[in-house]
């Protein structure tokens, strides 16, 4: 694993590294463990002003790489889904996640979908419990691209001393972003 997490990071600053943004987005969105951070994180480092195009190639082949997690969990939970849930520990929680999904729809992805929670989970999750495919491409766009907009938009503004602080605390910067969210929901439906 650690040759892999140091070829990612060589290949942040390479020609391909566009293409390795994308099979890596792609990839992580349904079986890959290493997130795309590791190589958006060093490429927009690299080139600032590319910083936007890189957080679209990481939403972009995410979300499509998410189709590919949506499909195991609808069609091959048991043969692929199930040992890719338990390899991350959480096949306990499917049940729970599916109710999650069942009751908030999606909300619930854009939730699950900008937190730590690795995202290959939440999509073979939605597929299990066959949530309507539109509103899972929907929600899962939006929640990737708050994820990747907001550490290319923290690269582009503050560069490399953010670098530090994203690295060591993306888990509280996208939770924070997700109880933000979650409270907006909140207020539309209750004040307005």
């Amino acid at each position: 694993m650690r040759k892999l997490y140091h070829w990612m990071m060589r290949t942040a600053s390479s020609k391909g590294a566009p293409w390795a943004l994308g099979t890596v987005s792609f990839i992580e969105s349904s079986f890959f463990p290493i997130p795309p951070d590791v190589m958006l994180i060093p490429m927009v480092l690299s080139d600032r002003q590319k910083a936007w195009w890189y957080a679209t190639i990481a939403t972009v082949t995410s979300v499509i790489g998410g189709l590919l997690g949506y499909a195991i969990g609808y069609f091959a939970y048991e043969a692929i889904g199930k040992p890719i849930l338990e390899f991350y520990g959480r096949e306990h929680a499917l049940d729970s996640f599916i109710q999650f999904v069942h009751e908030y729809g999606v909300p619930a992805i854009i939730i699950k979908g900008a937190t730590p929670i690795p995202f290959k989970v939440v999509t073979i999750a939605a597929g299990v419990a066959k949530m309507d495919l539109l509103a899972f491409v929907g929600a899962s766009i939006i929640a990737r691209a708050m994820r990747f907009y907001l550490v290319a938009g923290l690269l582009y503004f503050f560069g490399q001393p953010i670098r530090e602080f994203i690295e060591r605390r993306l888990t509280f910067v996208t939770t924070t972003f997700v109880v933000v969210l979650v409270g907006g929901f909140v207020a539309v439906k209750y004040l307005l």
